[in-house]
């Protein structure tokens, strides 16, 4: 197993329509740890660690979203894992 961390800026109708609490959910499916927090300027952000396979489908996924989102692009970059914590959280 190969341990990753990677940040996502996630845009588009990604505010509003459970984005983060289905993230969370599903990021905890994966068993990852991390975060997910809306911006200011109207994004999500997700912090991702854990299992590189389980990162990459969580990445896959945030291509969708829950049902009511509409996700126009997702940005991925390298993260620090001690930034992740425990678990996953909104924030």
């Amino acid at each position: 197993m190969t341990t990753t961390a990677a940040r996502f800026l996630v845009s588009g109708r990604v505010q509003g329509v459970f984005f983060r609490a289905s993230t969370r959910d599903e990021a905890a499916r994966l068993g990852l740890r991390g975060y997910a927090r809306n911006l200011a300027d109207g994004r999500v952000e997700v912090l991702a660690c854990g299992d590189a396979a389980a990162v990459d489908t969580l990445e896959q996924w945030l291509h969708r979203g829950p049902p009511a989102a509409k996700v126009e692009s997702v940005r991925r970059e390298p993260a620090d894992a001690a930034a992740a914590g425990d678990g996953f959280v909104t924030r």
